[in-house]
């Protein structure tokens, strides 16, 4: 049921098609177990949003109950687009159309993205703009877990599995560069097939200085405090889920002088930070391309994060 706080406007009448977008993400900057305010222990992450690759949804609402999506296999995307007709109390059904320039199965968040995109669509097909709050629970309710990426490039601490914000970082991240490839031999990953990682009390400990030094980084707008950050969590999430070639990426990396090494926790992904303004970029991002290529990765790219008008 749709609450007072979560609907911004409301016009409930028939639409045309409404389109809708939402981006990728490259994994995590960190993952793991944070306490809430009241001490409470959640699962929790914070995305690195990648705007380059995007979901598309477009919805046209229909008097029969049923939603149809096109491509059929998209049913977690069909599921969201019911979910949201129902939490607006509208009635009948829709079809559903969606287009994605997102790679499946390495961590880039599609599904997430291909959900959130539908409900951002629903919503516009009757007129209504919804909270990120609300997006986030309903992809969550869709899709059983779920990445950040309802919040777009604002920095939240969230809890994957419950669809709530633990901390909003109060901003955005700042400007990066992201090297981004595959390990594993760009073998995709089923991540709904992985089992949540049993993290114990010294990484939970852990955990929480992680979240401090994201909250300072975004704060002060400093890459180096993030990767440090995000560096500590892919360490981490190494003892639970392994990427192979981890230590030669970790010391590419610091040759490199890059910000930090991050991953997908649940995907194939590693991510070599920079910060955005440091000199040379160009000349040391295509070396460390190039070292990444002859140690054996695949499909090495380049991504902008929070850059603004920043051509590459």
């Amino acid at each position: 049921m749709a609450e007072a706080g979560d609907v911004m406007s409301r016009e409930a009448l028939r639409s045309p098609v409404r389109t809708a977008t939402a981006m990728a993400h490259h994994g995590e900057l960190i993952q793991g177990v944070f306490k809430d305010d009241g001490g409470r222990l959640h699962r929790g992450l914070v995305t690195l949003p990648i705007a380059g690759l995007r979901s598309e949804a477009s919805f046209a609402r229909s008097d029969g109950d049923a939603v149809v999506v096109h491509p059929d296999h998209k049913v977690k995307a069909a599921a969201a687009a019911r979910l949201t007709l129902d939490f607006l109390n509208v009635t009948g059904g829709g079809e559903l159309t969606l287009q994605s320039s997102i790679p499946v199965g390495h961590g880039y968040g599609s599904s997430t993205a291909d959900v959130v995109a539908s409900i951002r669509a629903v919503a516009a097909a009757v007129n209504i703009q919804l909270r990120a709050s609300s997006i986030g629970r309903l992809a969550v309710a869709a899709e059983r877990a779920s990445d950040a990426i309802a919040f777009d490039e604002h920095a939240v601490l969230f809890a994957q599995r419950e669809g709530m914000v633990i901390e909003n970082f109060g901003g955005s991240l700042p400007p990066l560069l992201l090297v981004g490839f595959k390990a594993n031999g760009g073998v995709p990953v089923d991540t709904l097939q992985l089992p949540p990682a049993r993290y114990d009390s010294t990484e939970i400990q852990e955990f929480g200085v992680l979240r401090a030094l994201v909250a300072r980084a975004v704060r002060l707008q400093d890459p180096y405090l993030l990767g440090r950050a995000a560096s500590a969590s892919a360490v981490i999430s190494q003892r639970h889920l392994p990427k192979q070639g981890f230590g030669e990426i970790a010391d590419i990396a610091r040759r490199a002088g890059a910000c930090g090494v991050q991953v997908a926790h649940s995907g194939s992904l590693f991510g070599l930070i920079f910060d955005l303004f440091t000199s040379n970029l160009k000349r040391r991002a295509a070396l460390v391309a190039q070292q990444i290529r002859r140690a054996g990765f695949k499909d090495v790219e380049v991504h902008l994060v929070n850059a603004e008008s920043w051509t590459w």
